[in-house]
């Protein structure tokens, strides 16, 4: 389903070149749940946004059921992202224009699907977050923000989820709530998950964990 060789990623800073990620390769198997793991700094996030193709890495290859995406021009990225990948942001990325529920529906609703409306109320119901489906992102508490990008990120289906954080603004109860919503989507459609998570509790549920150390694999 997804597949890394020799990642590399650096930025430029003060006319220095930064290393941030240094030759990583691994391989995820369709419906496998792994977990990316890390001290603070290590280029988990940076991973996380090469391997999704929300960012090009400096040097290696990405795969993703099968398909060369490194070179994917920004359209067939959008599409892929559209049609096949969810993505929930540590920093949410809601619209501050929409609603919760306009927020859940806005990628249902780009792909065509007519039963937006439907496919949303029930993944915040599954999360409990229907009370607050009227109400802008302005007016949430972080936790409930978490919830509804989460939804989001799952309305569509998608084939491959990339979280970062997914339960981290979230009290045990609401967190339980997001990891048996996740546990359902693989069950029910076999989806492929690449988390970050410092959860314990989330990283004991995973097949495998990628730990990163300076931006290099240490174990997996």
């Amino acid at each position: 389903m997804l597949k890394a060789e020799n990642l590399k990623k650096s930025f430029t800073l003060d006319q220095r070149e930064v290393p941030v990620l240094e030759d990583i390769s691994f391989g995820v198997a369709p419906g496998e749940f792994l977990v990316i793991s890390g001290s603070s700094g290590s280029g988990k996030t940076t991973l996380l946004t090469l391997l999704s193709g929300l960012d090009r890495p400096t040097d290696g290859r990405v795969w993703i059921n099968g398909a060369d995406i490194t070179d994917f021009s920004e359209d067939q990225l959008a599409i892929l992202r559209n049609r096949d990948i969810g993505y929930v942001f540590q920093s949410f990325h809601l619209v501050p224009s929409l609603t919760a529920e306009e927020n859940v529906m806005f990628p249902a609703e780009l792909a065509g699907h007519s039963d937006a409306a439907d496919r949303a109320m029930a993944l915040m119901k599954r999360v409990g977050i229907a009370h607050r489906r009227r109400n802008f992102p302005h007016q949430l508490s972080g936790g409930e923000k978490q919830r509804v990008a989460v939804c989001r990120a799952l309305v569509n289906r998608p084939k491959l989820l990339f979280a970062d954080e997914p339960t981290g603004n979230l009290d045990s109860e609401n967190g339980q709530a997001i990891l048996e919503l996740l546990t359902e989507a693989r069950t029910d459609s076999g989806l492929t998950m690449v988390l970050v998570t410092h959860s314990s509790e989330l990283a004991a549920q995973a097949d495998r964990i990628v730990t990163l150390s300076d931006g290099r694999i240490l174990d997996h």
